[in-house]
């Protein structure tokens, strides 16, 4: 066996990349050193002189700084400050790229791959480690039961990011949900944004398995890009706080 070095990584996931729309990125870090393959293995001195000049652009391009946070964004349940930066991306971004009132958004808990933010710089890198996955965003029309199903799943789960609604978790279920300011009304149609490893039943959400979607192929990470895009056009910092989108009954 040998060894294949950093740069070799770096040039396949360059390749990566370039078909994001088919790849799925997986990676932990944004730099990568030593990567190895078996024991015994030998560094390729050629190899890593033909891909340096892959890699050297690739982390060039993850340490872009794309976004400054105005404060730490912290992963919490029921509600955190970096959940309800996600959401309010998505539920923007949604309504943007399909030109279409979305009602509601959400973000499996488990799908931010990062516990926290500090204030200050973020760059490109760090927005790949917090979404490193090649989830779409998709949309669905779901009945309020469905809706309701749905919370109390993930009210279950102790509460996801979402935008766009506010609900309490009692004995495990949601209660007092409201949505565009009304209470949720179990015949009414809602549409709501997810990632479509969520609407394709992905972490137990079976009741929106059956339910049609919209999927244009837009990339949740390149949505949270663009969102961040936006906000330097109007020239904002990211700034997010909790609001009491989800909490637990007294």
């Amino acid at each position: 066996m040998r060894k294949i070095g950093s740069f070799f990584f770096a040039g396949a996931l360059t390749t990566g990349l370039l078909f994001s729309c088919t790849l799925s990125y997986q990676a932990q870090k944004v730099q990568y050193n030593d990567y190895r393959i078996g024991s015994g293995a030998t560094q390729d001195s050629a190899m890593l002189v033909l891909l340096k000049p892959y890699s050297d652009s690739l982390s060039k391009s993850m340490n872009d700084v794309v976004a400054v946070a105005e404060m730490p964004l912290e992963k919490k349940q029921p509600e955190g400050t970096l959940g309800n930066f996600l959401a309010d991306a998505m539920l923007a971004m949604a309504r943007k790229s399909y030109d279409m009132q979305v009602d509601a958004a959400f973000i499996n808990y488990g799908g931010i791959r990062l516990p926290s933010i500090p204030a200050g710089n973020i760059t490109r890198g760090k927005v790949f480690e917090l979404s490193p996955f090649d989830n779409l965003l998709v949309v669905q029309k779901v009945s309020g039961r469905v809706l309701q199903e749905f919370l109390d799943h993930t009210a279950y789960k102790g509460g996801w990011p979402c935008s766009g609604i506010s609900m309490q978790i009692k004995n495990k279920k949601a209660v007092n949900v409201f949505i565009n300011g009304a209470p949720l009304n179990e015949s009414a149609t809602y549409t709501i944004a997810n990632n479509d490893y969520v609407a394709n039943g992905g972490d137990d959400c079976t009741m929106l398995k059956p339910i049609p979607q919209l999927n244009n192929g837009y990339i949740f990470r390149d949505a949270v890009f663009d969102y961040l895009a936006e906000l330097k056009k109007q020239g904002k910092s990211i700034s997010a706080k909790t609001e009491n989108r989800v909490s637990n009954a007294e």
